[in-house]
C-alpha cells in the first residue's frame, strides 16, 4: 500500500461561487494554498496527493502544477469531484464538468477519479433518486474509462448515501467502485471494517481519517474513537494493496495533523507499505 494525502487539510473546502448560476462551473475548492499543501505533504513523507477538481482547474494553466509535482516528487493520485446526479435536466452540465476534470487529471498523471453526491431535496428522497444517482454514476464510469481513470464513489454525510442500507441501494444498481471514507461511514452509523469486507472486490481507493461523535469531529488518525486497528486489519485481510489517502478536514496545524496520521500508519502497517 502507498500513502497519499488530500490537500483539504489546508483551508477546508468551499464551492466555487459561480456555480450558483452555472452548474457546469460548480467546483469544490480547498481555499488554502495548493503550493503550500504539496510542499508540506511531500515534507511529511507522503508519496502522493489528492486534490479537489476546482484546485486542479485553477492550478493547471501555465504548467505550474506540473512543475510543483515534479519539484515535490509527488504523484497526483486522485481528483475529487461531485454532483447532484438526480436531476436529469442538469446531468449533462454536471458530466461536462466532470469530463473536463477527468481530462486534466489524466494529463497530470492521476489514476483515480473520486466522486461524491446524490442530492437531498426539499421534497424528500424517493427510490427513483437512487435509480437516477446510480445511472449518473455509471456515466461517470464511462467518463473515467475514456481518460484511463478508475472511478470510485465516496458515500458522504449530507447526501442521500450515508447509511449501509443507502450504500447498498446505490452499489447494487451501479457498477462504480466503492471508496470507503471510514469516518463518514462511522458517522452515519456504519461499521467501516464490515463495509470494507462487504465491498472488498469493489474497493480500488481508500480515504482515512479518525472520528468522534461527541463532540462531532473529524481528526488525525489515532486521535478519535474509531477502531483503526480493526479497519486496517480488514484492508489487509481482504488483500487491498492500493493507495491509502489521509483526508483530515480543515485543521489549525495541517503539517502536524498529517504527520500524526502518517506516523500512525507507518507504525501499524509496517511491511504492508510500499
Amino acid at each position: 500500500m502507498k500513502l497519499g494525502c488530500q490537500s483539504i487539510t489546508w483551508g477546508g473546502v468551499v464551492g466555487h461561487p459561480v456555480g450558483v448560476t452555472s452548474v457546469k462551473d460548480l467546483y469544490y475548492l480547498a481555499h488554502g494554498s495548493t503550493e503550500n499543501a504539496l510542499r508540506e505533504i511531500a515534507a511529511a513523507g507522503y508519496a502522493g496527493v489528492e486534490i479537489f477538481d476546482g484546485n486542479l482547474v485553477e492550478a493547471a494553466p501555465g504548467g505550474r502544477f506540473r512543475e510543483l509535482l515534479a519539484e515535490t516528487a509527488l504523484e497526483l493520485v486522485a481528483v475529487y469531484s461531485g454532483a447532484n446526479f438526480i436531476f436529469p435536466e442538469i446531468l449533462g452540465e454536471e458530466l461536462a464538468r466532470i469530463e473536463k476534470v477527468a481530462a486534466l487529471a489524466a494529463e497530470h498523471g492521476a489514476g483515480h477519479l473520486v466522486v461524491g453526491g446524490g442530492a437531498q431535496t426539499a421534497r424528500g428522497t424517493t427510490d427513483n433518486d437512487y435509480v437516477q444517482l446510480a445511472a449518473g454514476l455509471d456515466r461517470v464510469v464511462e467518463v473515467a474509462d475514456r481518460w484511463g481513470l478508475v472511478a470510485s464513489y465516496h458515500p458522504h454525510l449530507s447526501t442521500i448515501v450515508e447509511t449501509p442500507a443507502q450504500i447498498e441501494k446505490v452499489m447494487s444498481r451501479s457498477r462504480i467502485n466503492f471508496c470507503p471514507d471510514i469516518a463518514h461511514l462511522a458517522a452515519a452509523g456504519g461499521d467501516p471494517a464490515a463495509l470494507i469486507r462487504a465491498y472488498a472486490d469493489r474497493i480500488e481507493y481508500v480515504h482515512l481519517k479518525d472520528f468522534t461523535a461527541d463532540p462531532f469531529a473529524f481528526l488525525p488518525l489515532g486521535e478519535g474513537a474509531l477502531d483503526l486497528d480493526g479497519i486496517l486489519r480488514a484492508l489487509i485481510e481482504t488483500g487491498y494493496d492500493g493507495w491509502l489517502t489521509v483526508e483530515v478536514d480543515e485543521h489549525p496545524s495541517p503539517r502536524a495533523a498529517i504527520e500524526t496520521s502518517r506516523t500512525f500508519l507507518s507504525e501499524r502497517l509496517g511491511g504492508h507499505l510500499d
